[in-house]
C-alpha cells in the first residue's frame, strides 16, 4: 500500500492544475506521505525503558528496582571527589535516568 499516496497525489495534482506537472507534483507529495516524512517518530517511550535497561513489559517493581540500582551507581554524590569530567558524566547520566523514570511514571499514572 506504499503507492496509495502517490496515486491520490497524482490525481489531485492533475485535477487542481490540469497539467502533467500538477500530477508530477502530486506524486512527489504523495511519495513524501508514503515514506512517512510527515509522521512523528515514536521511539521516545522505548528510549526511556532502554535508559533503565528494561523492556516495555517490565513491571512497576522492576522499573523501581532498575531506577534505584542505576541511581546508586551514577548519583553525583558517589563521585564527589573524582575528576571534573567524571562528575559531569555522572551528572548527565543521573539526569537522563531521572528523566526516563519520570516519563515512565507519567505514562503509567492513571488518567483522571
Amino acid at each position: 500500500m506504499r503507492y496509495v499516496g502517490k496515486l491520490i497525489g497524482a490525481i489531485l495534482g492533475w485535477m487542481l492544475l490540469r497539467h502533467p506537472a500538477g500530477a508530477l507534483l502530486g506524486m512527489v507529495v504523495g511519495h513524501a506521505f508514503d515514506a512517512g516524512w510527515f509522521s512523528r517518530p515514536a521511539a521516545k517511550p522505548d528510549k526511556d525503558y532502554s535508559t533503565l535497561g528494561l523492556t516495555r513489559d517490565a513491571s512497576d517493581e522492576e522499573v523501581e528496582r532498575a531506577y534505584r540500582r542505576l541511581m546508586s551507581q551514577y548519583h553525583p554524590d558517589k563521585v564527589a571527589g573524582a575528576a571534573e569530567e567524571i562528575r559531569q558524566i555522572a551528572e548527565q547520566r543521573a539526569s537522563s535516568i531521572n528523566t526516563a523514570y519520570e516519563a515512565i511514571q507519567r505514562q503509567r499514572r492513571p488518567r483522571d
